[in-house]
């Protein structure tokens, strides 16, 4: 005798799904978008988004995580690849003009502008743990620069990685309000020249 499944399949591609809702997160941030503007853009109805993702916050976490996996990977190569943390962060500074002002997406990045005016304190605190995660990665690598003796202990690790962090969140906004990537380029120049100082 074979087994039957219950249910039917999916009618639609979750990949697929999950990216619109992704994009349309980025563009309008979570408290902007509703559910009804998330089945609009997915191209499903509620019941199957509910069936599929969960609820907002679930699916927010998923828009979330798939960001982090296809566009805010330059950040951890960076670190992990250039040779000092001064190298690093202009690389990063630099590759952040390029990737918040990409054609093909929203400009600016999810992380730091999804949450903004949010009343919802889940998604405050999740966004909000991730930047000073990136902080606390800069400041490591800093640190680490400090203590090998390529960089002065002054101004301290924490307070460098804080202006970094700073520095990209402006260029963020900067982009959502309309920078063009040599604008943000030239940004990520000026930004360099008070590293370490």
């Amino acid at each position: 005798m074979g087994t039957t499944t219950r249910g039917r399949p999916r009618s639609f591609d979750r990949d697929a799904a999950l990216d619109q809702a992704m994009r349309l997160f980025w563009a309008r941030g979570y408290e902007a978008t509703s559910i009804g503007d998330l089945t609009a853009a997915m191209g499903i109805g509620a019941p199957s988004l509910y069936a599929a993702f969960g609820d907002k916050k679930t699916l927010f976490g998923e828009a979330v995580a798939s960001f982090g996996a296809r566009y805010g990977g330059f950040v951890t190569r960076a670190l992990a690849e250039e040779a000092t943390a001064e190298a690093a962060v202009a690389r990063i500074l630099h590759e952040a003009a390029t990737e918040y002002t990409r054609p093909d997406c929203p400009h600016g990045c999810l992380v730091i502008s999804a949450g903004v005016n949010t009343t919802n304190t889940e998604i405050a605190d999740l966004l909000r743990d991730m930047r000073n995660w990136n902080a606390d990665r800069f400041a490591a690598r800093i640190q680490a620069d400090i203590d090998a003796g390529l960089l002065p202990a002054h101004p301290d690790a924490r307070t460098l990685a804080r202006y970094v962090a700073t520095i990209m969140q402006g260029m963020s906004q900067a982009a959502r309000d309309g920078a063009s990537r040599a604008e943000l380029e030239r940004v990520a120049e000026m930004a360099m020249r008070g590293w370490g100082t």
